[in-house]
């Protein structure tokens, strides 16, 4: 057999399980022209051919098997009582008994579908009631080989039925075994790494409560000590630098047992910020984006205000590192929007203005390309994380069009800058 007939056989087996109703009309017509062949070689079609009679009946006993499925034992009753009739029905010539294909079908997807104490029932019923009708009725001797052809077939019927219900359940019952197991794997996997979550935090917690306590108490020994034992307090300043050293190594370690096997190595380089502004800007105007920064602060003693990115950490002045961090992700975010939804042609306005107590953060754009769907409520998740790093610094954000009616979007946020109070130590 060749490949290709193999894929054909494969096609046609996977059609007829997706259409059920034409595979059981493929089975009835089948038995119909077994009942026939049948009929038409019997010893006896010599004496008494088949007449149109039997061929009816048989054609409306094997037509019931189309609706095996939605009726089995509707259909093995139908197809039960023709083959009686055949057999009882007096007036005719001698009886052919292979319409009892049809009841061999029928019997087989009772007991494939049924459980197994009716299923043996309603075969053990069937069977006896079919062969004392061929016996008494059918063609003598009473042992002649059609009666017991009729009841070696029905008998076989029922016990392959029988035997395709079980390996049935014998497979449902492996394929939720292994589903009950796969499930009972995810739960424990899920279990440990509760646990693990759980012995970490524990971890850390014992940690950085542990060292920074001492570096408190060692911190507040020397500020106390500074002026009348300055030995002694640098000695303290010595135990508060390895009580930090110890922590950070500590940490390092803790935090390790997350990391798995493959994860790439922690970046060494520093986090970006607003230091970093000219390479951003840089970066954007080399895809086509003209950008305009405009910078200034009221902070005095600084330049007061300029317009070169590389003179941003001078004109804004030392921010903390959170809000440098969160700035310069914002800019990155607006003007990414900026170039993926202005439009081409389109120009950004960047205007960053320093405060004593907060970092104001404005973007312009003067495309006329659409919104970013996530501002008209479809979707996106750029602005919604540009809300959330701002409220995350305890300041907002808000995302529109232009407020004076020009076409074009505008980005604006306001950062909070924390105050520079002096601690106060306690000895």
């Amino acid at each position: 057999m060749t490949s290709l007939t193999v894929t054909g056989l494969a096609r046609a087996h996977r059609w007829l399980r997706a259409h059920p109703l034409a595979a059981d009309a493929f089975l009835a017509a089948a038995t119909f022209v077994t009942v026939l062949i049948g009929a038409s070689v019997s010893r006896y079609t010599d004496r008494h051919p088949p007449g149109s009679g039997f061929v009816l009946l048989a054609f409306l006993a094997c037509a019931c098997l189309v609706l095996r499925r939605r009726a089995p034992r509707a259909v093995l009753c139908a197809t039960s009582a023709a083959t009686l009739f055949e057999i009882v029905d007096i007036r005719g010539p001698a009886p052919h008994t292979q319409i009892a294909m049809s009841v061999v079908v029928a019997l087989y997807t009772v007991a494939s579908r049924t459980e197994r104490p009716m299923a043996w029932r309603i075969a053990v019923v069937t069977v006896a009631v079919l062969t004392a009708g061929g016996m008494a009725f059918g063609m003598p001797p009473w042992y002649s080989q059609e009666n017991l052809a009729l009841l070696a077939w029905t008998g076989m019927a029922g016990a392959a039925g029988d035997a395709v219900r079980s390996r049935r359940a014998y497979v449902a019952a492996i394929e939720e075994r292994a589903v009950r197991a796969e499930r009972t794997r995810e739960e424990e996997a899920r279990r440990r790494v509760a646990e693990e979550r759980l012995r970490i935090a524990r971890e850390l917690h014992d940690v950085v409560a542990h060292h920074i306590a001492l570096v408190n108490v060692q911190a507040g020994v020397a500020s106390h000590l500074m002026d009348s034992r300055p030995d002694q307090a640098k000695e303290a300043l010595a135990h508060v630098r390895e009580a930090s050293r110890s922590a950070l190594a500590e940490l390092r370690a803790t935090v390790g047992l997350l990391r798995q096997y493959g994860d790439p190595e922690a970046p060494t380089e520093p986090a970006p910020g607003l230091g970093v502004l000219a390479h951003l800007v840089d970066g954007f105007a080399r895809v086509g984006l003209d950008v305009t920064l405009t910078m200034a602060s009221t902070l005095p003693g600084g330049p007061g205000s300029g317009t070169d990115p590389a003179e941003a950490a001078a004109v804004l002045g030392r921010l903390p590192g959170a809000v440098d961090l969160t700035a310069y992700r914002l800019l990155q975010e607006a003007l990414t929007n900026v170039h993926k939804h202005a439009g081409p042609g389109a120009r950004a306005e960047v205007a960053l203005l320093r405060g004593a107590d907060r970092l104001l953060l404005t973007v312009l754009d003067d495309g006329a390309g659409p919104f970013p769907e996530a501002a008209e409520g479809r979707g996106g998740h750029g602005l919604i994380g540009m809300r959330e790093r701002a409220t995350a610094l305890g300041g907002s954000c808000e995302a529109g069009p232009r407020a004076d009616g020009t076409p074009g979007f505008r980005v604006r946020a306001t950062l909070p800058l924390p105050g520079r109070a002096e601690p106060t130590l306690t000895p």
